[in-house]
């Protein structure tokens, strides 16, 4: 029996972009799959259209062809046909019983309480392959702005933050798309808020480099981060996307 709510079901095409280039990105990610014997991936809750679990499993190919992807959903009137390595079933936290090496859940637990995000953490990261991961998070309807919890069978590893530099004014512009599990510390005392203020400071301070463009201006304000004792973690190469990562435990809940 599936386990979870059904989720509103709205998406839009290409509105998981700037999380699938991360994770088809993310080196612990390209190497669990590409060292697993059948590496199989799940799209959990992906909507009234099946087009972001399509997405997900044509970059996931790019990355090792032998990819499955398998997209689950609670409402059985939106089972989609199957595609070449993609099929549709019906699951929820229990992820239908299947061993994934990774989940991408987004847009999901918004809907749940705060004291909830917990327990289904633990059910999802449970249900995942040795050395699996978990992606869960929040976008915008269209996917310019995005934030999501990078998860193993451990429990929370990172948080990121991740923007088109063409249409934010501010890192705080993202503060209504975290995450269930931070959305609600975005105040005063907390540590997300915190980080958030610093960005936006840092992002103040380089304005100087605006001329230079929206990429560059962000990545003086990284290294201004970092001088400031931020843990952040920056990727080798350059990014289409900003992109801000922190170890989770820089910004867990302070209770």
């Amino acid at each position: 029996m599936p386990i979870g709510r059904i989720t509103r079901g709205t998406t839009n095409l290409n509105r998981l972009r700037r999380v699938d280039r991360w994770i088809c990105a993310d080196p612990r990610i390209r190497s669990v799959l590409t060292h697993a014997a059948a590496p199989l991936a799940v799209d959990l809750g992906y909507g009234a259209r099946p087009d972001t679990a399509l997405e997900l499993a044509a970059r996931l190919r790019a990355v090792d062809p032998r990819v499955q992807l398998v997209g689950l959903e609670i409402d059985p009137d939106r089972l989609a046909p199957p595609s070449p390595g993609v099929r549709f079933a019906l699951g929820g936290f229990e992820l239908a019983g299947l061993r994934p090496d990774l989940v991408r859940a987004f847009n999901v637990l918004r809907q749940y309480d705060e004291d909830e995000v917990a327990a289904a953490w633990t059910q999802l990261c449970g249900g995942l392959a040795p050395g699996g991961f978990l992606v869960e998070g929040t976008c915008d309807e269209i996917g310019r702005r995005a934030c999501w919890v990078l998860l193993d069978a451990h429990g929370p590893l990172e948080f990121t933050m991740s923007w088109a530099p063409t249409h934010s004014d501010r890192p705080s512009d993202l503060a209504p798309r975290l995450p269930k599990a931070l959305i609600h510390r975005n105040v005063p005392g907390e540590p997300v808020h915190a980080l958030i203020e610093a960005a936006d400071r840092c992002w103040d301070h380089a304005a100087g480099h605006a001329p230079f463009g929206p990429r560059e201006r962000w990545r003086v304000a990284l290294a201004m981060l970092r001088a400031e004792g931020v843990p952040v973690r920056i990727r080798r190469g350059r990014s289409v996307d900003n992109l801000l990562t922190v170890p989770w435990s820089a910004v867990a809940p302070s209770t």
